[in-house]
């Protein structure tokens, strides 16, 4: 993450929710509020990707640097690389897993944190992920 000494994040974010924030989408405003009453909120550098593959102009490109400051931001290792292609191998033939996804998914994986997205459907057949309910990601059962 960015530093050895931050703490833990409560969960990670996927790039759909992160659009929704940049959009003022209001459940998403409110699911990065909820996490961060946790921690800070993590995200893939995938997600920082393709946030920045995104932006139209430098308006946009300076925005989503703002956005990137409340975030923990976890590189790609070696061990979060052989995840993805574990994840790749079990996944990408019987459920359609996107290479963006796996890595999402094997960063929340190797960190042990959970995952909060829109597409819970692109997710929720991988084994050992934890899934977080948006757009209330902490709500009490």
């Amino acid at each position: 993450m960015n530093g050895d000494r931050s703490p833990a994040s409560p969960a990670f974010v996927d790039t759909n929710i992160l659009i929704d924030v940049g959009r003022r989408v209001a459940d998403a405003i409110a699911c990065i509020e909820q996490i961060e009453e946790h921690g800070i909120p993590g995200i893939s550098v995938v997600v920082q990707m393709e946030l920045l593959i995104g932006c139209r102009d430098r308006a946009e490109m300076r925005a989503v640097e703002r956005l990137f400051r409340r975030f923990q931001i976890a590189p790609l290792t070696e061990q979060i690389s052989a995840q993805t292609v574990d994840l790749l191998r079990r996944y990408r033939l019987s459920h359609g897993l996107q290479i963006a996804d796996a890595l999402i998914a094997a960063t929340a994986l190797v960190h042990d944190r959970p995952l909060v997205t829109q597409n819970q459907r692109d997710f929720h057949f991988i084994q050992g992920l934890r899934l977080l309910p948006y757009p209330n990601p902490f709500r009490s059962s």
